[in-house]
Order: C-alpha cells, then structure tokens, then sequence
C-alpha cells in the first residue's frame, strides 16, 4: 500500500508570500491562511481545514501534524499557470531542497528528466566507490584484512539488494552487469530444461531485454506465444492472459511497467494466473524500480530483474531468484564451482566490487529519506519509508505533467492518461500532432530540459502501436529529486509548440 501525503489539500497563502505561476515557493508555515481539503485527499471524518498556529503549538488545533522537533519550512506547488488552477500537498521533510542537495549533478544548468534512461547518483555512492577503490581495491577470500573489507563488500551488497527486495526468506539475489545480461543468462541456462512444445509468452509491451533472451529457446522447440498489446487500452489486458495459458506454459514474460508506457501491471494477479497453469514469471522491474518498493515476496514472483543504475546506484543489475526456481537451472561459472554455490554459480566472473561499494551506500542515503540515522542498518523498514517519501514527492510531479499533456490539443499522450500511485510511474511519453518527436526534443533541449526520443528498446511496443520506430516518442521521466517547477517548465515549453 501506498503511503498518502502527510498534507493533502489547498494551500492559500498571506499576502506578500503569492508566487509566480508554477514556482516553486519555499513556504514557512507562518504564511500559510489556509488549509482546505482536496477531493483526491480527504481529511479524517469529522476534521475541518484549521488555520496553523505557530511553531511549537499544539497541532490538536491545527492543520499539521504536531510538531516532531523537524524543520517548520516545507514546500508547496501553487499557482495559476497553464491550464487553469493547481495547488498540490507539502512534502514532509526532508525537503526537496536537502534532497537535491545530495545529488551534485542536479545543481547543473539543465534539468535533468531522462531518469528512466538512468538516475543520477547522490553523494554517498559516489564517495564509497572511490574509498573504496583507494582502500579495499584487492581481490575477495584471501584472509588479510583488505581482502576482509572487500569480501565483506560484496556479500553485503547482495544483503542489502536482497532487502530492498524483500527477498530474504524467499529467494537469493544475482548481481550482474545489466538486465540484458541477466535475461540472457537465465535464458540460456533454461536451454537444458525447455523441450519441444513447451510454451513461453511474452508481453507485446516489454523491452527488448526481457523478449529477445526468451526468443532464442525457439531454436529448443519452445513455442512463443505473444500477449498482445490493446491498441486503444495501451497495455497487454489481464483477460487476454487466459486465453494464451495451457498445461504447456513454462514462462510468462513481461514488464512490471512498461518504459515507453509508464502503467504500473498488476504483478500478483498475472503471477496467480500464471501458477495456477503450472507457469513461472520473469519480471523486468527496471521502470518500476526507481519509484515505489519491490516486494516479491508479497508479490510471489519467481524472477524479478531491475537495473541498479536507474535507482541512484552504479551501473550494475540485480536478479532475484526464487529458491525452487533457480533450483532446477546451473549456472554457468567454471566446472570446479559446485551447482549450488548460489549466487557465485551465476555471476561470471564475480561481481563488480566498486559497484558493490556503491551500491552498499544507498542504505544511508534511503535512510536519509526516512530520517533515520545515517548508520542505521539498512532494513525493510527504512526501505519501505524511504520509497514512500519518493512516491508522496513524485504523485505532484505525474499528476502535472500528464494533465497538462492531456490538455494541449497538439499533443497525443502514449500510455495511460491515469495518475494515481497504484496506476503509473512518471515515466510520460507523447508524440506531437505535427513536428516529429526528435524536433521537440531539439527544442526542449534548447529550453533546458534534458529528455528525449526514440522507441526506448520498447521496439515491437511502437511496431504494434503504429509509431515510427525511427523516432519513436518524446518520454520525459521525472523521480523523486526533480522539482514541480521543472515540470511546470517542461508543460509551459510544450505548449508553445503548437
């Protein structure tokens, strides 16, 4: 479930604190005249908006939560700029500001909303990749203590990836060079156990890294079955998956979210399916990642694959691997590695250790999101916090630019025109009416904003939707760290293109 704003409602400010349209306002709490509720976020039966008393006050009668020793300044999205009103809830601490603050790339001249292509790194990755490189950069098991240090690296990189995925009672984690990589590896690896006329279906929907590995067991015997895209849908419906199932299906394939398209699937309901037909799941989680918590324990997922460089992390890919999935696969690494030295069986070569450092430091940047001490062991808990403080920043960010896509008549959204947390990630793709997607993207550039165009890997996605795969679409993905004002720029540019 995911966590509502701790603020939700209608911002009206004193005078002297009225923003330009679409600014983002630093607001202190003092300034605040108003606070109404908003339909989307209703406040608890029996509660009317209260006007704010001053800090230290007793929040009984006011409309803020009481005061919990955090700093009283918050931020709000509020103006009248295009197409019409808007007002959206304050982010509880930290502040957009303080989180900003840890990512050096941001403070650049562009504004950087090509985050699904890869997210930037905040300061704690970046530092631990070099210490360690300076300090522990010596090979893993050979009982001194930098070998110590570095062995203890990475081991403890496939702990915290298994906890940000909730795997640890029910699976173990494969670090690799990338998703592709990943996919191939437990493709190939399915070569010994696929026979002739077992089935394999995959989502018209999915990146090509989680489609062309599946291809290749054709030349097993498999037979590939295609759940297709809805033209006017503009995902692969739920419905359609019972007709494709049979007593023959070994895999489904498909995204979590697609990349091009941004709707969030229904994992747990196409898993049931897919089990009750005898059928296991591999799921490319690489789009949904960077947004919301992976739970795949809940979800019952037999292969679950993100890319850890689009979650503010290096550029490295992590599998989770159900036990009695794995269990009947070997892995590739050399003969003398016995079939269930688990994980070290599947990673060739071992695992990148610099990357490993890296990722080991975003425990204290997500319990940095959760506020909780930088030392704090990384658990599911300050997972589960830190990707709710995401989402409560990201829900303005989406909302915004899809409505406001939605609302220029020479623009055609691709992909649900949906907004809620549970429905899609801002990840926003569209083609325009009349200049090709690579001419909006020159211009937006010219208006720093760092996005851009092309079929995003989605390749047969854009061949089944009709758009030209030599252009694809414009796709503008926003995450946590971006701002509403970005945003609100990136719409204002849009619609001077008509």
């Amino acid at each position: 479930m995911v966590a509502k704003p701790r603020y939700a409602g209608t911002i009206t400010l004193t005078s002297g604190a009225e923003s330009a349209a679409g600014s983002l306002v630093p607001l202190d709490v003092g300034s605040v005249r108003s606070f109404t509720s908003l339909s989307g976020h209703p406040m608890p039966p029996g509660r009317e908006a209260r006007k704010p008393v001053p800090d230290g006050g007793d929040s009984k009668d006011s409309g803020r939560p009481r005061d919990d020793g955090n700093s009283r300044r918050h931020e709000a999205w509020t103006g009248t700029g295009f197409p019409g009103t808007y007002t959206r809830p304050m982010p509880a601490v930290p502040s957009l500001d303080r989180i900003r603050a840890r990512f050096p790339a941001l403070a650049g001249p562009m504004a950087l909303l090509e985050n699904a292509g890869g997210s930037q790194v905040p300061d704690v990755v970046a530092d631990a990749t070099r210490r360690y490189m300076l300090e522990s950069y010596v090979q893993l098991g050979a009982g001194y203590p930098m070998s110590d240090v570095a062995t203890r690296n990475v081991a403890d990189a496939h702990r915290l990836v298994s906890t940000l995925m909730n795997a640890d009672r029910v699976g173990t984690v494969i670090l690799g060079a990338s998703t592709t990589q990943l996919c191939h590896l437990i493709a190939n690896a399915m070569r010994d156990v696929i026979r002739p006329g077992d089935e394999i279906i995959l989502a018209e929907t999915g990146h090509e890294a989680n489609i062309g590995p599946w291809l290749t067991l054709a030349r097993s015997g498999a037979v590939i079955r295609w759940w297709k895209v809805d033209r006017d849908a503009q995902d692969c419906p739920l419905g359609s998956l019972d007709a494709l199932l049979s007593s023959r299906t070994r895999l489904v394939a498909f995204p979590h979210v697609s990349n091009l398209l941004g709707g969030i699937v229904d994992v747990a309901a196409v898993t049931r399916k897919a089990h009750a037909a005898g059928a296991r799941v591999f799921v490319d989680g690489v789009a949904f990642a960077p947004h919301r918590a992976i739970d795949v324990e809940r979800w019952g997922v037999d292969w679950y694959v993100y890319s850890t460089y689009k979650v503010f992390g290096p550029h490295m890919a992590a599998l989770f691997a159900r036990h009695d999935a794995l269990a009947g696969l070997e892995g590739p690494n050399h003969f003398f590695i016995a079939r269930d030295e688990v994980p070290y069986k599947f990673e060739l070569g071992g695992s990148s250790h610099e990357g490993c450092a890296a990722i080991n430091a975003l425990g204290p940047y997500l319990a940095f999101l959760a506020e909780k001490p930088a030392s704090t062991a990384p658990d599911r808990a300050t997972v589960e916090a830190a990707f709710a403080r995401m989402t409560e920043l990201e829900l303005p960010l989406q909302e915004r630019l899809v409505e406001g896509i939605r609302a220029l008549p020479h623009l055609r959204l691709v992909g649900p025109a949906t907004t809620g947390a549970d429905e899609r990630v801002p990840t926003v793709s569209f083609t325009h009416v009349r200049l090709a997607p690579g001419e909006v993207v020159r211009r937006l550039h010219a208006a720093g904003l760092a996005v851009r165009n092309g079929h995003m890997y989605a390749y047969r996605l854009c061949e089944a939707l009709g758009i030209d795969v030599k252009e694809g679409v414009v796709r503008i993905s926003a995450v946590h760290y971006n701002t509403p004002d970005e945003i609100e720029r990136t719409v204002m540019a849009l619609a001077a293109m008509a």
